[in-house]
Order: structure tokens, then sequence, then C-alpha cells
């Protein structure tokens, strides 16, 4: 039997398919790299550039759940300080000859609710559950996708700290000068745990923002190399359509010359 370009244009038929279901498939996706068949060395590195990013941003993520934590601690340590402060004034008014007994009792009383409420804030100076002030030790934040990229962020035995503060009392026998001491520690104390917080708030906001280029520049390589262009590729669609009917066109004139070659052997 006669055969007169069937295979060929069954071929060219066959392509035009193929491409046009990768076409459709990548008009379909966005992504002009779907599989390792479109470009399995450009696939390879879409792959480590999606990890990259998301990496990134999970880290940008913990990074700002780092500053959040930052900032209630030092917070707390904020409204310490201010019961700290008035407690110190509130001891330098007892120090006045024109008080009665009944006046110091009476700044004792005041003097008292505030080391109260100072407990309380410490007590309550929590962040998902874990105590920023009432312990000491540190809470490591991953701030990066490589496994040593942490930052710790210190958590400090406040009560423990400024204990003299809390055990004073001017009608039980502390003196002026000793609560004043006292007071004075505290505030120092206090003083450099919010500068320690601060630095650490600092370094969050610094490494956020190094996170936040990198994950944008990573991310804009990944699409460079991956985003499919609509326009490219409905040209090339276009195209394919006009191959495709052009070689079923060829194969249908070629069935028909095969049929006229077989009606004459016949």
């Amino acid at each position: 039997m006669l055969k007169i370009g069937s295979e060929s244009g069954n071929s060219f038929i066959q392509q035009a398919q193929e491409k046009q279901e990768s076409l459709f498939e990548k008009l379909s996706s966005g992504k002009k790299v779907n599989n390792a068949a479109d470009d399995a060395a450009a696939l390879q590195i879409i792959d480590r550039l999606t990890s990259e990013v998301e990496g990134s941003r999970q880290a940008i993520s913990n990074v700002y759940d780092g500053i959040s934590l930052a900032q209630v601690a030092e917070g707390g340590l904020g409204s310490i300080n201010s019961d700290v402060d008035r407690i110190r004034e509130l001891t330098l008014q007892s120090g006045s000859g024109a008080l009665t007994d009944i006046d110091r009792s009476a700044i004792q009383d005041e003097i008292s609710q505030l080391q109260s409420n100072i407990t309380s804030t410490i007590e309550q100076t929590n962040f998902a559950g874990k105590p920023l002030l009432a312990q000491d030790g540190a809470l490591s934040i991953q701030a990066g996708s490589g496994a040593v990229q942490t930052i710790d962020v210190e958590t400090q035995d406040i009560a423990a700290k400024i204990g003299d503060v809390l055990s004073i009392d001017l009608t039980a026998g502390t003196s002026v000068e000793d609560a004043l001491n006292a007071a004075d520690a505290a505030i120092e104390t206090i003083g450099g745990a919010r500068g320690g917080l601060g630095a650490t708030l600092n370094r969050f906001e610094s490494v956020a923002q190094n996170l936040t280029q990198a994950n944008v520049s990573a991310a804009q390589s990944r699409s460079r190399m991956q985003d499919l262009d609509f326009a490219q590729a409905s040209s090339e669609r276009a195209a394919n359509d006009v191959r495709g009917q052009a070689s079923i066109a060829m194969q249908a004139q070629a069935n028909q010359q095969q049929g006229q070659v077989l009606a004459l052997l016949s």
C-alpha cells in the first residue's frame, strides 16, 4: 500500500497538539515553567528560590513576634519604673519633720499599694503564656532561614532584683535613707533592663528590614524565571493554531491523494 505523507502529517499534527497543550497549561497557570519538561534547570532554581522566599516570609513573621514580645516586656518595666519613682517621691515626703505618725501611715498605705501593683505587673507581663519579668532566662526567636540565625530576648526575675523596694515599710523600721537607696538601686536595675530590651528591639527592626528586602529580591528573581509573558504566549498559541490547522489540511489533502491512487490501482 502506498503512503503519501501520512506519517509526516501525523507527526506535524501531534507536535502541534503537544505544543497547544503546553501553551494551554502555561496560560492556565500563569507560569512558563510548570514541570521539569519545560526547563529542568530553571525548575530547580525556582524551587530553591521558593524555599528561600517562604523561609524568609516566616522569619519575618517570627521577627515581628519578637518585636511584640520585647515591647510587652519593656512596657511592663516602664510601668514598674513609674511606680518606683512614686515610691521614692513618697519616701522623700515622709522625711518631713512636720508630718505626724498618721501622715506617715497614710504615705505607707500608698507605698504598699504601689508595691502590690509592681508585683501584679511582674506576674501579668507575659507573651503567649511565657513570663517575661518573673524569671531569669531567654526566649529564642528564629530570625532567619538558617539554623543559627536566632535572636534571644532576655527575661529577668525583676522581683528578686528589686526586692528591697518591695519590702519598704516606713512605719515598721525602714529608714528614709535605706528606702531611698533601695529605690535608686531599683531604678538603675530597671533602666539597665529597659536599655537591653531597647537594643534588642533595634536589632529586630534591622533584621526585619534586611529580611524584607532579601525576600523582595528573591521573589523578583523567581518571578523573572517563572512568570509567563501572556502576550508572548498568546501570540505563540495563535501561531500554533495556524500551524495545526495547516497540518490538518495537509493531512487531509494527503489522505485524498492516497485515496485517488488506490482507486486508480484498483
